[in-house]
């Protein structure tokens, strides 16, 4: 069996709480011991050495929101493309989101997701499943079937659910069957229209807006059937202060809830859209600089679980349009972590509480192996140079999208190496 010891790194595990100068012993597939005692087990022989002085290992991410092409839309990204990418961001497992063409609302589905990506993918692909069947927000799917199968969580990709019945049903069957609702919140009546945030700026620009409330008013609906019903619900990415406070009350009162965010929220504000630049379209829209310091503060104190890339492939076709025409949606996962790394480089957010949200809590929170680099874990880690400055060229993306909001932006902080079960899967 072979050996791999990485050695004088600083190994970061939210897991364990550990922040140290150490090693890292990888038999296997798995972990045989990391952080400073691992200096002291010795190197087993025949071990493989790499020196990581001045590197950073963490628990290689996971990512919990991915929209991949695949079936129907392998023009913008297959599964293969997607994990390819994946690994050169530094992200180990993905999360797939169900609104391929046909949905991921059937057991078959579920199995082709798994078998194609155990056969073509160099990173963890895991399937989950859609609420209602088509995402037509009527009918449920077979939640215990669908479980069985190998979804991890339930949710209508980039749809609202709008009917409160329907939600309150998902949530109990979800409660009953171990799993969680994932769900993003924009009611489609006040949004139907608007194309960015509502607000100033959108009014120099002449482009219809999106309120903050159409975000908050279907998540405060939500947070309450959590608290009727006592099920798992995560609100998969909020963007506003007033979001930001429904879940920590929501929390404070006990509901078994978490929060994610868009790595594009707190990155980049409603001015970033600039001159009609149709990368920027997103949703939930780029909101106010005020929102932005809000979602940051969320993620600082815990109110916000899990960082997300929201990894959204669009084709040239659905991009090169005026701006309210424009597809909406954004590739990340090669540039998750690098954006992620600006909040610990402003000393905005403690590098252990990113690897947390980046890493830990989306592992836990969706059941995964991974996001730890305790002794029998799955060698799923990255190798990383906290400081090395790098551009995002286009000529450079390995996803088969180019549609990045961080094209030509100057990140800090890149991934040298990426390992998934004790393979090497992208290394520079």
């Amino acid at each position: 069996m072979s050996v791999t010891v990485l050695q004088n790194a600083r190994v970061v595990d939210p897991s364990r709480g550990i922040d140290e100068i150490g090693t890292v012993i990888v038999e296997g597939k798995s972990i045989l011991a990391a952080g400073a005692e691992a200096r002291n087990q010795g190197v087993p022989e025949g071990a493989t050495l790499i020196d990581c002085t001045g590197k950073a290992i963490l628990p290689g991410l996971v990512d919990a929101r991915v929209h991949i092409g695949e079936p129907g839309g392998e023009h913008r990204e297959t599964i293969a493309s997607a994990s390819v990418a994946a690994a050169a961001g530094g992200v180990t497992s993905i999360v797939m989101m169900p609104d391929t063409e046909p949905v991921i609302d059937d057991v078959a589905l579920v199995e082709f997701v798994l078998r194609t990506a155990r056969d073509t993918a160099i990173v963890n692909v895991f399937p989950a499943a859609a609420i209602t069947r088509g995402l037509l927000g009527r009918e449920m799917t077979e939640f215990g079937l669908l479980r069985e199968a190998g979804a991890v969580a339930f949710t209508e990709g980039r749809r609202t659910i709008s009917s409160a019945l329907v939600m309150r049903r998902a949530q109990t069957y979800a409660r009953d069957f171990g799993a969680v609702i994932d769900h993003v919140t924009q009611d489609p009546d006040l949004s139907s229209s608007g194309v960015m945030n509502e607000g100033l700026f959108a009014s120099w620009l002449g482009l219809p807006g999106i309120p903050r409330e159409a975000e908050a008013i279907p998540l405060e609906r939500d947070l309450m059937l959590a608290r009727l019903t006592r099920g798992a619900y995560h609100a998969a990415k909020i963007s506003t202060a007033m979001s930001a406070e429904a879940i920590a009350r929501a929390k404070a009162d006990g509901a078994n809830v978490t929060a994610g965010a868009s790595i594009a929220s707190l990155s980049l504000n409603e001015h970033d859209v600039g001159e009609y630049r149709t990368f920027f379209r997103l949703t939930p829209p780029l909101r106010t600089e005020d929102d932005r310091l809000a979602i940051v503060e969320a993620l600082r104190d815990g109110t916000i679980d899990i960082l997300v890339s929201s990894h959204d492939p669009q084709d040239v076709d659905t991009k090169r349009l005026p701006f309210a025409d424009a597809a909406s949606g954004a590739i990340g996962l090669e540039t998750l972590l690098g954006a992620a790394l600006r909040l610990h480089h402003n000393r905005d957010v403690p590098l252990m509480r990113l690897v947390e949200a980046l890493s830990t809590n989306p592992a836990k929170r969706f059941g995964l192996p991974g996001g730890t680099l305790k002794a029998g874990a799955p060698a799923d880690l990255i190798v990383v140079d906290l400081d090395e400055p790098w551009i995002v060229r286009e000529q450079d993306i390995r996803s088969r999208s180019k549609n990045t909001c961080f094209e030509g932006a100057r990140l800090q902080g890149r991934v040298l190496q990426t390992m998934v079960s004790g393979r090497t899967v992208h290394q520079i």
